[in-house]
């Protein structure tokens, strides 16, 4: 009797213990951790078409919107026009000639697997890390709808929707080159609504998380919601058709003169397809690209105002960018891969309620690579100590600060014939007046370019002789800029084959 009193009074005692740590458990939970929540937005394939970048024509209330409550970056460049080095050198906040990252379809864990990612220190600092669609690069339109390639220690949660434009509607769409659509110009105005595309359903999918971070604040969340679209084929229902009409859309004059004192590297990203290209065909396309625009611009706006409904805008630090620019037609070139403004050049924005600016424009040249610092700066988040991009927060409180002054952007091209053809790097600096460009250290040519002058970059000023000692300036500034992009070894790191195992606390 005694002994079973005894072992009643033991369960009752170890019942009661279980219920106060799930209890203070419940309580700790529930306590909301302060540090600022980071809501990162990235469309693809988007340049600077929008209207609060002064483009007469393009409709981007949302995004217009979120320029009006944070800080707009006039000159923000990419570190290299294309999706995959773009993306990897961004997430890294390392150079590509230090991410090894030189081309699509890869991943930086096959070339540095040891360094955290953006989202990995957040992870690693205890933040909710979500990804929705596209971060890292994609084969778009194909790999819509699976991780593309894809690092999954940068994730605690990862949605890939696809949409009609994915799964049903491919046959419908026009390309100039048939069948085929992620490389290519090609374009649809669907019949169906925004929420049964992919870019309406990662609008709803972020909508959906915002609700389980705004039920459970107890973690901060870094947020990341990658949009396809202006990414061809530029896909998007009827209605964002009708507000450009195609006979509206402006075409690029004057090509054949433009091009005349270029290199030939200058123009290396044209394709043969676009010899296709009719002025008719031209403004379609452009069209399809601007409806696309606004469409994307759209889903952000649904993303933003549930952000608000929430109650989490106040302390939530909103990006949006690009992963780099895009050609319309200006120097005959179509899509990515240029060093020129209109390829190199990218849309940011930076909203944070606790520490920028509001409505402000910053004029100073930065970087994609810049934003890693940046935001675990602004979150007390830990980071490497090899990062190479600067950071903006004092920018972001004073606009009109400086900053390094610069930004870079590479390239590569083959050059040569047959066993003969090599890799060669085309570098080019911006400054807040000039963009300097060299190929192959300049053996294959340069480029200079007075942007106060001659903003369109129509004029190549290094091929007149007037302008040497600007020239001589510029590339002993863009040699020690290049040097610095290397690791410390000053190679850039190969690519490893094999496969590596994911490991969260040590990759």
């Amino acid at each position: 009797m005694l002994q079973r009193r005894f072992f009643r009074t033991v369960n009752l005692g170890l019942f009661l213990l279980g219920m106060t740590i799930c209890l203070l458990n419940s309580d700790v939970s529930q306590a909301k951790d302060s540090r600022p929540n980071v809501l990162f937005i990235i469309s693809d394939d988007l340049n600077v078409d929008l209207g609060c970048y002064g483009h007469s024509q393009v409709k981007s209330p949302s995004i217009d919107r979120l320029a009006d409550a944070g800080v707009r970056f006039e000159n923000a460049y990419c570190q290299y026009p294309l999706c995959g080095p773009s993306r990897n050198s961004m997430l890294t906040g390392l150079y590509p000639n230090s991410s090894g990252i030189l081309s699509n379809q890869q991943i930086f864990r096959q070339t540095i697997p040891h360094h955290l990612s953006l989202p990995h220190a957040f992870r690693r600092a205890g933040y909710f890390a979500a990804r929705i669609g596209k971060l890292y690069h994609y084969n778009v339109p194909k790999s819509v709808g699976t991780n593309g390639h894809d690092d999954p220690g940068s994730w605690e949660l990862e949605l890939n929707p696809a949409g009609c434009d994915r799964l049903l509607e491919e046959p419908d769409i026009f390309s100039l080159r048939k069948g085929s659509f992620g490389g290519t110009l090609s374009w649809y105005a669907s019949p169906r609504g925004d929420l049964l595309h992919t870019d309406g359903m990662l609008a709803s999918d972020a909508e959906w998380v915002l609700e389980r971070c705004a039920k459970d604040q107890s973690r901060p969340f870094f947020l990341a919601v990658g949009f396809y679209r202006p990414h061809t084929p530029y896909v998007a229902p009827i209605p964002y058709f009708k507000n450009y009409p195609v006979k509206e859309m402006p075409l690029v004059k004057g090509v054949a003169e433009d091009i005349k004192d270029l290199p030939r590297h200058a123009l290396g990203s044209h394709k043969k397809e676009h010899d296709l290209l009719n002025d008719d065909l031209r403004q379609q396309a452009i069209q399809a690209y601007f409806a696309s625009i606004s469409f994307m611009d759209a889903q952000v706006g649904r993303v933003l105002d549930k952000l608000k409904e929430l109650g989490l805008a106040e302390n939530t630090i909103v990006v949006f960018t690009s992963d780099h620019g895009y050609h319309l037609g200006e120097h005959g070139l179509w899509q990515k891969l240029s060093l020129f403004e209109e390829s190199a050049r990218v849309p940011l924005i930076i909203s944070a309620p606790q520490h920028g600016a509001k409505g402000r424009t910053a004029s100073t040249p930065v970087g994609l690579i810049d934003l890693y610092p940046t935001l675990t700066s602004l979150c007390s988040v830990e980071a490497p100590d090899n990062l190479q991009g600067q950071d903006l927060s004092k920018i972001l409180a004073d606009p009109q600060l400086p900053g390094r002054g610069w930004a870079l952007s590479e390239v590569t091209r083959r050059s040569g014939k047959g066993k003969n053809k090599k890799r060669i790097f085309g570098y080019s600096i911006r400054t807040p007046q000039w963009r300097y460009t060299e190929w192959a250290e300049g053996s294959q040519g340069r480029e200079l370019y007075d942007h106060h002058a001659d903003p369109l970059e129509q004029t190549n000023l290094a091929v007149d002789g007037k302008h040497q000692k600007m020239i001589d300036k510029l590339s002993k500034k863009l040699h020690s800029v290049v040097a610095d992009s290397f690791p410390e070894s000053g190679i850039i790191p190969p690519i490893k084959t094999g496969v590596w195992a994911p490991n969260l606390t040590n990759p």
